[in-house]
């Protein structure tokens, strides 16, 4: 049984951060966000191979994480030759497939229970099951339908108030039949949201859903990037290095921490990063590998990703600062997100 990542896109919501690297290798503490996604693959014993669609900078990606041999699981590349969206990539991806497809939105966290949801698929003879997770604002989203079985209704895009009947929508996860493949063009621009869900609706084919009311984030906004360590932190989401429990001081063994240093927990240090005397880590806080906090600093809320610095007194708070970005001495930084190299003056304020 195959698996179809879709991670082609460029990662724009997350920008500064993915304009040199793309979105699947974008830091979460110190593993790449791929590999949590991986993992939840890996939990079904089935999946003999992910397929990853990829379009925007897939070199670096397969950098990263090779044959997927490290990782327990076969991975095979597949690179769009232009973008196709989330159907035609689908197509493109899984064209000589037979059997039941798993397929992931590149943009997804969660804990669900992917076995429990291909055992539905299976026992209602579905051609597709889509994941549907609940919000807060339905307003904000396309909604999705269903009958008091669990089939696919019908798809409410923004709807107005008095559209809202559900709080339920698309959560990016889906079991699909690629017998039904044949209806999305090839090599062509195509939805599976707006055209290939739609048309099983149409045609009156066995198309359900799985509500999940677990975890679930799409870590695509900075805003979202920040949350999903809070949540790691906080043991909303259980992964390491807090899988052990919530609160905790986690300390990289190679990382030199000043004994005048004051540890927040919780908090992250990764193996060589360097804490000044003085300095405030946490809560909260994330220091990546080799980053650097001089004498006297406070970094609150706020992600360093590797080779990062912050100068000598400077104030950090609810911030991302990518690899070797540098904030200066004394400066005061509030709710940035800050690419790769950045650099801020001795004394900047925000």
């Amino acid at each position: 049984m195959k698996a179809i990542l879709l991670a082609g896109g460029m990662g724009t919501r997350l920008r500064p951060l993915t304009l040199q690297i793309p979105k699947p290798v974008v830091p979460i503490f110190n593993r790449p966000f791929l590999h949590y996604q991986l993992d939840r693959l890996k939990e079904v014993p089935e999946i003999d191979e992910v397929r990853l669609s990829l379009n925007y900078r897939p070199d670096r990606i397969e950098q990263v994480f090779g044959d997927g041999a490290e990782f327990g699981i076969r991975i095979r590349y597949v690179v769009e030759p232009q973008p196709l969206g989330t159907g035609g990539a689908i197509r493109f991806a899984g064209h000589d497939l037979i059997d039941t497809v798993v397929v992931f939105n590149g943009d997804v966290l969660t804990q669900i229970d992917l076995a429990d949801v291909l055992r539905l698929h299976r026992a209602r003879g579905a051609k597709a099951t889509v994941v549907l997770t609940p919000v807060e604002n339905p307003s904000a989203y396309g909604l999705v339908q269903t009958d008091a079985e669990g089939n696919v209704q019908r798809f409410i895009e923004k709807p107005d108030s008095g559209q809202i009947t559900t709080n339920l929508i698309n959560a990016g996860i889906y079991v699909l039949e690629p017998d039904t493949f044949d209806r999305i063009p090839d090599n062509q621009p195509y939805s599976i949201e707006r055209a290939y869900f739609p048309s099983l609706v149409e045609r009156g084919e066995t198309f359900v859903a799985y509500a999940y009311r677990g975890y679930w984030l799409d870590i695509g906004t900075p805003a979202s990037y920040r949350q999903v360590h809070r949540d790691i932190m906080d043991g909303r989401f259980e992964a390491a290095p807090f899988a052990a429990g919530q609160g905790r001081v986690a300390v990289a063994p190679t990382a030199e921490v000043d004994p005048g240093a004051t540890l927040n927990g919780p908090c992250f240090i990764d193996d060589g990063a360097r804490i000044g005397p003085g300095a405030t880590i946490g809560p909260h806080a994330v220091i990546g590998r080799n980053a650097v906090v001089d004498a006297g600093a406070s970094v609150t809320a706020s992600i360093l990703w590797p080779e990062a610095q912050i100068g000598e007194q400077a104030r950090v708070t609810d911030t991302v600062l990518a690899t070797g970005g540098r904030v200066g001495a004394h400066a005061t930084l509030s709710g940035l997100t800050l690419g790769a190299d950045t650099f801020i003056p001795d004394h900047s304020r925000s």
